[in-house]
């Protein structure tokens, strides 16, 4: 029996998604993601946070770096990977990361759309407001498939 490597984050985007090109025009995208968890100690809550070195590839990483930005929430499912290096002085190092395979865009229809355009028409109807702060969900697949380009 194989083994698993799953990996499921919601969390924070640290900064903008940071994209290079390798041999054969690859592109591969990489950013950090916090989440963090509360809880009570001594009677007092406390928040913890963890970053994620968050990496995606080919048609992934060109979708996100179009579409995500530091501080967007977002839904990712990858596998985890460590990887050994040596630094500048020889040592060898170890960098583990989170190789996404989809992520999800999570958040209020506004958080899509491009500054100064949120809710500008509808201050004066509060109904149409409400339904514009519905949550919604984007869903990115990896394509693997070079021919079959994504469906948006």
């Amino acid at each position: 029996m194989s083994g698993v490597n799953k990996v499921i984050l919601v969390g924070h985007l640290g900064k903008d998604p940071e994209i290079r090109y390798l041999e054969g025009n690859v592109s591969v995208a990489s950013f950090p993601l916090a989440t963090s968890e509360t809880y009570n100690k001594d009677g007092k809550r406390v928040e913890q946070t963890e970053w994620h070195n968050i990496v995606m590839w080919r048609g992934l990483a060109d979708v996100a770096v179009k579409y995500l930005t530091k501080g967007k929430l977002v839904y990712i499912e990858g596998r985890l990977r460590t990887r050994t290096y040596e630094d500048k002085e020889g040592i060898r190092r170890y960098a583990t990361e989170v190789v996404a395979e989809t992520f999800t865009l999570l958040g209020r229809k506004s958080d899509f759309e491009p500054s100064g355009a949120t809710n500008a028409g509808n201050a004066a109807n509060p109904q149409a407001q409400k339904a514009e702060d519905k949550e919604i969900e984007v869903d990115f697949t990896e394509n693997d498939q070079e021919d079959n380009p994504l469906p948006f």
